[in-house]
């Protein structure tokens, strides 16, 4: 009589897995920019303190512009003589007093006027720096009576309502991956706190250096307790799916190839090579070549054979796979 082997066996279960990604990325305003000047004058007046929240159009600072508040006093009444001036020759010119010639004359002066008007306007509002959004301003590098140049930087504005980050994952995962995903990001500034975001855009491109695809997610931030530059540990749960599992103490690895034992016919050992995915909470994912309805192995497989004999001494309790799998899905 031949010797039998005694194992535990099991069902193939099914549960829920998720393909957990994690990158690290570092972490930007939603707009950034450097405020700087646009003319060389004089700074006369700073109207902000540093670390300011403000809004859009707020002023920030005003140039020295005694001169040009002045010509433009004179191009003001200029203008509004010009268009005196054309006025009294278009009445005139109903009248026949004087020629089409000496209207457009004047027409053309009034034209001229209004530009030498607009021009100085423009000039006037380069020397008030507002505001181009709003935001959280960073530190002041001017005083009053600071002499200032195009491109002289004067502050930083930050909108950090909402911070981007941006991080890369392998190629492979091209396929799970798209707008609208859920991130979980942590930072070392906040031991055991989780912000939440969405995945913004995926890059068009590949890296062919580094085989991985460019992200940016969107952190909501009304507290403003992220900050531009920070890291961010990124985590996303993507491809959520139920499928077969079997425990992974059923899993015999030969070579690089996975396989378990299936009670078959007259209580004999099959050997059924499995395709497998995720691992997760002691459970394997199991991709093919299982129906679903097989009994396995779950102990004893490491000493048998393909048709050796085996005596069932144990079945797992199907309770306490549904528990696994239940602790599975939170898994990746």
């Amino acid at each position: 009589m031949r010797r039998t082997i005694p194992v535990v066996v099991g069902s193939v279960e099914e549960h829920d897995f998720v393909d957990r990604i994690e990158a690290l990325g570092t972490a930007r305003a939603n707009e950034s920019v450097v405020i700087s000047a646009q003319v060389t004058e004089t700074v006369k007046r700073v109207a902000f303190e540093d670390g300011a929240v403000v809004r859009a159009g707020d002023v920030l600072v005003e140039l020295t512009s005694r001169e040009e508040s002045a010509q433009l006093r004179e191009a003001r009444a200029n203008y509004e003589e010009a268009v005196r001036q054309h006025d009294r020759a278009a009445r005139l010119r109903r009248d026949g007093t004087v020629s089409q010639a000496q209207l457009d004359e004047r027409t053309t002066e009034r034209e001229a006027a209004a530009a030498r008007l607009a021009e100085l306007r423009a000039r006037m509002r380069d020397r008030l720096i507002r505001a181009p959004f709003a935001g959280v301003l960073g530190m002041r590098s001017v005083s009053p009576g600071t002499l200032v140049q195009p491109g002289h930087p004067i502050t930083t504005l930050d909108d950090i309502d909402l911070i981007k980050v941006d991080f890369s994952v392998p190629e492979r995962f091209l396929s799970v991956i798209e707008p609208g995903l859920a991130v979980h990001a942590t930072t070392a500034a906040y031991p055991g706190r989780r912000f939440e975001g969405v995945v913004r855009a995926v890059d068009t491109r590949i890296d062919p250096e580094t085989r991985s695809v460019r992200m940016r997610a969107d952190l909501p931030n009304p507290d403003h307790d992220l900050r531009p530059g920070m890291l961010m540990a990124i985590e996303l749960a993507a491809n959520e799916r139920r499928a077969f599992s079997v425990p992974e103490e059923s899993i015999v690895p030969l070579g690089e190839k996975n396989f378990v034992f299936v009670v078959g016919a007259e209580g004999r050992a099959e050997r059924v090579e499995l395709d497998t995915g995720r691992r997760a909470a002691g459970h394997v994912e199991v991709l093919s070549g299982l129906a679903g309805d097989e009994q396995i192995v779950v102990e004893g497989g490491s000493m048998l054979f393909p048709g050796s004999l085996v005596e069932i001494i144990s079945t797992t309790a199907r309770a306490e796979a549904d528990d696994s799998g239940a602790a599975a899905g939170q898994g990746g």
